[in-house]
């Protein structure tokens, strides 16, 4: 499936509908969290945008035993705060998991947020809190080079 930047648009509205306004910052898990990331929060008025450096896929399709972690913002930004972490994608759900597992171990309320939610691709217990859309195969997205 090959998104236009108006797909992508229309699902991220669906996406803040169903999300709702109570949060006090977007965390959004690069690299394909970053563009919905952003969208999301300006049609959610938050203004405060954190983010997770993430690698769990391989350029060549694979991926690392678990998700790989690299900057992540510190504990003071989290602690005590209602943060909406978002991504484009729940595939397997590791990276998701691994990242709402440091959210709230920092102290903070996370909730998880993607555009896309692959229930037959999942590897983890539990699902996304919200998603805009269920599929099965490639979703490309008109932010990612060569789409």
């Amino acid at each position: 499936m090959v998104l236009s930047w108006d797909d992508l648009d229309r699902l991220v509205a669906t996406l803040a509908d169903d999300v709702g306004r109570d949060h006090d910052v977007v965390l959004a898990i690069t690299r394909g969290g970053l563009v919905p990331a952003g969208m999301l929060a300006y049609r959610l008025d938050l203004r405060e945008i954190l983010v997770a450096g993430a690698v769990f896929y391989l350029a060549d399709g694979g991926t690392h035993a678990a998700p790989v972690i690299g900057h992540f913002p510190d504990a003071s930004l989290l602690a005590g705060r209602r943060v909406l972490v978002v991504d484009e994608v729940w595939e397997t759900g590791e990276t998701m998991t691994e990242v709402l597992a440091r959210v709230r171990a920092a102290g903070g309320n996370a909730t998880s947020a993607v555009i896309h939610y692959k229930p037959s691709r999942s590897r983890v217990l539990g699902r996304p809190d919200h998603h805009a859309a269920v599929v099965d195969g490639w979703v490309s997205y008109p932010y990612k080079a060569g789409a």
